[in-house]
């Protein structure tokens, strides 16, 4: 069964009129298994008698002025296609001016000091562009339950600060990454890198595994672990951070001797295209 296309609020608002419990799916589009995995869990999660709603929209307020919206690909008919099969009931795909009516947003949220580390400081004003955004799709799709992928592992800590500190009536889940069988984490970015360079891509996969691999050591072992294999001859990718991080408030982890849930991020440019990635781990 296709999911309904809505493209205006009033549409979206007509095409799940009076369905919980509500899952949502904020996407770009450019669809890929990492999306459709979201779909699914998201359907689960709603049951047969909810609604799944996926957004599709290339939102500007979260591209700096170097970077590549106006490349960024746009494929919405197999968008609504992956959608639908993977569980979707509607794809909001709306304009740009249905979301910014009367232009840019003169009214923003702004992302904190977490939103100024490390992708933040990379991308100046982009956690802004993205909390305004989500929170306008919070609004418009009224979900019960909003399902993000963990391998943009700052952007989610930063929409549950968002929904905890502005209290958001919504649950914000977060679904594990989901890579390929050599370990790439799936990327809609991923179709800009040549057959050479997506071979060189999979050196950020290997540190952050040789990284996760170590935590019985403590945070020195994975730092050390993680950043030899990152730097083997030939990678040839222009590394922006390696990072051991706390994600109640993604401060890099300082101390030898701490405990808890941690965030191994990696940020490089491979060619012409920024892939990010992170795993999960924990130290006892």
């Amino acid at each position: 069964m296709t999911a309904t296309l809505a493209h205006t609020r009033q549409e979206l608002v007509t095409a799940a009129a009076g369905t919980h419990p509500r899952a949502v799916v904020m996407t770009m589009g450019a669809l890929h298994e990492g999306h459709a995995t979201l779909i699914r869990t998201a359907r689960q999660l709603a049951g047969e008698d909810g609604t799944v709603v996926v957004t599709v929209f290339v939102n500007p307020l979260q591209f700096g002025p170097n970077e590549d919206l106006d490349r960024y690909p746009r494929t919405l008919a197999a968008d609504v296609e992956l959608a639908s099969t993977a569980g979707a009931d509607v794809v909001f795909a709306p304009s740009v001016e249905e979301v910014y009516p009367g232009g840019e947003p003169q009214v923003r949220l702004a992302a904190g000091p977490m939103g100024t580390r490390f992708e933040g400081a990379s991308r100046p004003g982009h956690f802004d562009g993205v909390l305004t955004v989500v929170a306008k799709l919070l609004h418009l799709t009224a979900p019960d339950l909003a399902l993000f992928g963990e391998k943009d592992g700052q952007q989610l800590a930063l929409i549950r600060r968002m929904v905890a500190d502005l209290n958001f009536p919504v649950e914000i889940v977060g679904v594990p990454t989901v890579r390929e069988a050599d370990g790439l984490a799936l990327s809609s970015r991923n179709r800009y890198l040549s057959a050479e360079e997506r071979e060189r891509a999979l050196v950020l996969s290997r540190a952050l595994f040789a990284g996760r691999d170590a935590a019985s050591g403590g945070p020195s072992a994975v730092r050390k672990a993680a950043a030899e294999a990152i730097a083997v001859p030939g990678a040839d990718i222009a590394l922006d951070y390696l990072a051991l991080i706390d994600p109640r408030d993604f401060t890099e982890i300082a101390r030898d001797d701490f405990t808890g849930e941690a965030v191994l991020a990696v940020a490089a440019k491979v060619g012409t295209t920024r892939l990010i990635d992170n795993v999960r781990l924990a130290f006892h």
